[in-house]
């Protein structure tokens, strides 16, 4: 009888591994190798473009292309007033995989923030944020995932106005406050 057992559990258990192995198979080695995507899990991963050589290159020559022309390094020293009992924005443009080092210091009172960034063309409002706290300063780098807007949301919830000094340095372009 126990011998009965153990050949089920054999063969459920390989069952599962097999379901599993199809899984894997179709979410992440069809995307990866052969640019076949039947559940769209590899082009949100970024797989498909591993399996197309042509496309990696392109990619790969608009990325150096644009970093002789376009995106030239910069550092900058901001000034941003965050009003009593309000939050503002301060945005930069950035292409993807560019990276930012940044400081930011208040007058002394912690603000809440969000550093975040929005997809360039999305227009369903979403944003992915990289870093979210109440603090009164700040210090990090991050490197964009995607081309977009990218840059702090602060809220103010004293009474007096807080000057935060941002240093950023990297490759981007200012938007500035967004209203």
């Amino acid at each position: 009888m126990q011998h009965t057992l153990s050949n089920k559990a054999l063969v459920k258990s390989t069952i599962i591994a097999v379901a599993i192995a199809g899984l894997v198979l179709v979410s992440f080695i069809l995307p990866a190798e052969y640019n076949i995507d039947p559940t769209g899990i590899g082009a949100k991963l970024g797989l498909t473009t591993l399996a197309n050589p042509v496309a990696t290159s392109e990619i790969k020559a608009k990325s150096s292309t644009e970093s002789s022309t376009e995106s030239q390094k910069s550092a900058d020293i901001i000034e941003v007033v965050v009003p009593a009992r309000r939050g503002v924005e301060y945005k930069f443009v950035m292409t993807q995989f560019k990276k930012m080092e940044y400081t930011w210091e208040t007058d002394g009172e912690p603000l809440f923030f969000d550093l975040h960034g929005e997809p360039e063309g999305d227009t369903t409002g979403y944003y992915e944020s990289y870093a979210i706290a109440t603090l009164t300063e700040m210090k990090g780098s991050f490197t964009t995932p995607f081309t977009g807007i990218h840059g702090w949301y602060w809220k103010n919830t004293s009474d007096k106005p807080v000057v935060v000094k941002l240093n950023v340095s990297g490759e981007y372009t200012i938007v500035g406050l967004k209203k």
